[in-house]
């Protein structure tokens, strides 16, 4: 029986927006998201992340930085109510003509969102129901994945969210939710699961 899943964007979901995080004790979650985490755990649900991480691309910082920056976003969801991520995909690829410049990480993927590659891959080495599952963003890609795969897309106002419900940020998206951060779009997901 497939599962279904909760993916979480990262930055401006989970931990506060900075842009391209050089110190990974810069990383700082967002109030209240790790007992959003911690409810999606205790639901039943498969709790993903997915999230776009151009840095090595752009030769900001090596893949092994990305990797010490989710170290730090395990630890604190579980430091601050024991919350857990049941696995992480992240994309470090670029195209050249959005700005990637190292070529071990400088190409066109199926991966990168609004591309549907992370959420197949998970769907795939988890047995994971899509169509039964939710994305939860603050980028107008992250609704336009959640539609692409066929998921239930919510957009929360932390992050860039509230530039994109005012279109100043990326484009224009028709979310199936809009929630002011984590903790109410985990709340909506779980009154939705309740309900008949």
């Amino acid at each position: 029986m497939a599962k279904k899943a909760v993916f979480l964007d990262r930055d401006g979901v989970l931990n506060v927006e900075a842009g391209y995080i050089h110190n990974v004790e810069d990383l700082r979650l967002i109030p209240h998201v790790a007992k959003a985490v911690k409810k999606i755990n205790d639901s039943g649900f498969f709790c993903c992340l997915v999230s776009n991480q151009s840095g090595p691309a752009r030769n900001y910082y090596p893949d092994s930085h990305v990797k010490a920056l989710h170290q730090r976003l395990e630890y604190l969801l579980w430091q601050e109510a024991q919350a857990k991520l049941d696995a992480l995909y992240y994309c470090p690829y670029l195209s050249p003509n959005a700005g990637g410049i190292n070529p071990h990480f400088t190409h066109w993927g199926t991966w990168r969102k609004p591309n549907t590659g992370m959420l197949v891959a998970a769907a795939w080495e988890h047995d994971l129901d899509l169509k039964g599952s939710f994305m939860v963003g603050d980028k107008a890609t992250d609704i336009d994945l959640a539609h692409n795969a066929g998921l239930t897309g919510i957009l929360v106002t932390t992050g860039y969210g509230t530039k994109v419900v005012e279109g100043e940020y990326q484009h224009k998206t028709k979310p199936d939710y809009i929630a002011s951060d984590l903790s109410e779009a985990v709340d909506w997901i779980l009154q939705r699961q309740a309900s008949p």
